[in-house]
């Protein structure tokens, strides 16, 4: 495993663990979301290109990018989804803006 693979993949699993570790804490819902948008969009990229470092040009590393792609693309959009409808469920959004 190269350096900068080693550096990637453990900046990526630190990211993880301290998202992780946040969301132990976290008391609701929103506050878990907030916290978890870390993780999906830093740790699992950083992650991902390091271990496709250390694939080197493969279909493996192309599958690899391709769920780090697809995760950190998506992800977001989830977690806005997720917490509209969680706004929504409070009563803390208002009913004449656009869903």
């Amino acid at each position: 495993m190269t350096i900068a693979a080693q550096i990637l993949v453990f900046a990526g699993v630190f990211v993880v663990l301290a998202s992780a570790i946040g969301l132990l804490r976290a008391e609701d819902l929103l506050t878990r979301l907030h916290l978890l948008t870390p993780a999906t969009t830093l740790g699992a990229p950083l992650i991902g290109v390091g271990l496709v470092l250390v694939n080197g040009v493969q279909l493996g590393s192309g599958a690899i990018l391709a769920t780090v792609v697809l995760l950190a693309v998506t992800s977001p959009i989830l977690q806005s989804a997720t917490a509209r409808l969680e706004a929504r469920h409070r009563g803390e959004t208002d009913e004449d803006l656009p869903s």
